[in-house]
């Protein structure tokens, strides 16, 4: 048997079929971008990938999908990218990246782009069968109904044959081990078997499952690697991406709690895949947290709010029904109330914003108070201004800061003001209009009408 060290010296690459039109998805962007827990097919694909220790990545585009290669490229900077100009089946797919084939490698994996739920680990098995010896591996599962899938014949561990659900017989028809399409192939061997692959079939196209039958006549010898169902699914419409998203929810939200998290109803909450929960957080029912959102220890996220690309520090509380656009970030200790909305703003330590209230564009030092209805005024129509507000400030209710403006350290601001200058550490800033009172001006017009 193969050591696990001397699996990880072979040189492999990867080759990432991404060329599928995806019509089912009745969509103007390429199937293999719609997103799963806020990262697209291809990205996760990638990304499982790069954990593998994979040596290179070859990504296979359709013509025009330049779309395609700058997201690979988001997640797999060194990729080399090939269009496949004409859909001759999968192992022409494959051959479409024969310069990268050719550059020598001991093992070579077959992925697809839209099927974003293998886990890494998965990925290393499927390396570790070659190292053990097999000339090709094949990834199968075991699914509740295997009506329409392919089967795997296998003779004891050792893979015969890949039968199409319509050319198997009875017998092939109860074996339960179905094929989920991603292979390892012997780099040493893969270009002059995938070159031996004919198209003498009804729909005339170059199948990359007659591989095994022709690693077998060249006396190697084919074997099956499985994975649970719910890894190898593919997306081929809105319905199974939507499948795919509960599946990847799943994971995210069980790996939260087993880290530490308490989620009060987890079906409610919706992760990302960058998403960071520390420690002793709870999250109450119906929280989204959207791409880049990291969570410290100790924190409270109330029910009903949406985050995105923003930082809340250890012990702050957050909510219910509050926004945090991309920017924000939240002080050890701070607080977010009911129906705020933060972006771009650093709340300092220990400093509140409790209530009906916008803040953008903007700096709160420690311990300061924003009252109820206060807004940064910090667009013109054309450009964002600032609004610093000093460790300590008390901001009365409903408030206006017309940026850019300063508040010192200290200072009072009265409520109803509308601040056009900056306020000196430690004062009293009062802008509204003076109150007047005519008695009994209300009794004489409701007698007039």
């Amino acid at each position: 048997m193969t050591s696990t060290k001397e699996a990880q010296k072979r040189r492999c690459l990867a080759v990432v079929l991404a060329a599928g039109e995806g019509t089912r998805m009745k969509s103007a962007m390429p199937k293999v971008l719609h997103k799963v827990a806020g990262r697209s097919m291809l990205g996760h694909v990638l990304t499982a990938l790069g954990d593998a220790a994979i040596d290179e990545v070859a990504v296979v585009v359709g013509p025009g999908r330049e779309d395609v290669a700058r997201e690979a490229q988001v997640f797999a900077p060194k990729a080399q990218m090939f269009v496949q100009t004409e859909r001759l089946g999968t192992a022409h797919a494959v051959l479409t990246a024969k310069a990268a084939l050719e550059q020598g490698f001991d093992d070579v994996l077959v992925v697809f782009a839209d099927t974003p739920l293998v886990r890494t680990q998965t990925f290393i098995n499927l390396k570790a069968a070659l190292a053990e010896g097999a000339g090709v591996a094949v990834l199968g599962f075991e699914p509740a109904d295997p009506t329409g899938y392919g089967r795997l014949v296998h003779e004891g561990d050792k893979l015969v044959s890949i039968r199409e659900h319509k050319d198997a017989n009875e017998a092939e028809l109860h074996i339960g081990i179905c094929n989920a399409g991603l292979m390892a192939i012997d780099g040493q061997q893969a270009l002059a078997w995938l070159g031996q692959i004919g198209n003498g079939n009804v729909q005339k196209e170059f199948y990359l499952t007659d591989i095994v039958s022709v690693a077998l006549a060249a006396h190697h010898h084919a074997v099956v690697v499985t994975a649970p169902e719910d890894e190898v699914l593919g997306v081929n419409d809105r319905v199974q991406l939507a499948a795919a998203e509960a599946i990847c929810q799943g994971r995210l939200r069980e790996a939260a709690m087993r880290n530490g998290a308490t989620m009060i109803a987890p079906d409610t909450v919706f992760l990302s895949c960058d998403t960071k929960i520390g420690r002793d957080v709870i999250i109450e029912p119906n929280v989204f947290f959207g791409p880049g959102v990291s969570v410290g220890d100790g924190a409270v996220i109330h029910a009903s709010c949406h985050f995105q690309q923003a930082t809340i520090g250890a012990k702050a509380e957050v909510g219910p029904f509050a926004r945090l656009r991309p920017g924000a970030m939240l002080g050890e200790g701070s607080k977010v109330g009911n129906f705020v909305e933060i972006k771009g703003a650093d709340i300092g330590v220990g400093a509140k914003v409790s209530h009906l209230s916008y803040i953008g564009d903007a700096v709160v030092g420690a311990q300061a108070n924003i009252g109820a209805g206060t807004i940064t005024c910090n667009y013109d129509g054309y450009n964002k201004f600032k609004t610093e507000i000093g460790a300590g400030a008390f901001v009365g209710s409903n408030t206006s800061l017309v940026a850019p403006v300063k508040i010192g350290a200290g200072a009072y601001v009265g409520s109803g003001s509308v601040i056009t200058k900056d306020v000196g550490d430690d004062a009293l800033a009062v802008a509204r209009g003076k109150q007047m009172e005519k008695a009994g001006w209300a009794a004489r017009f409701r007698a007039g009408k």
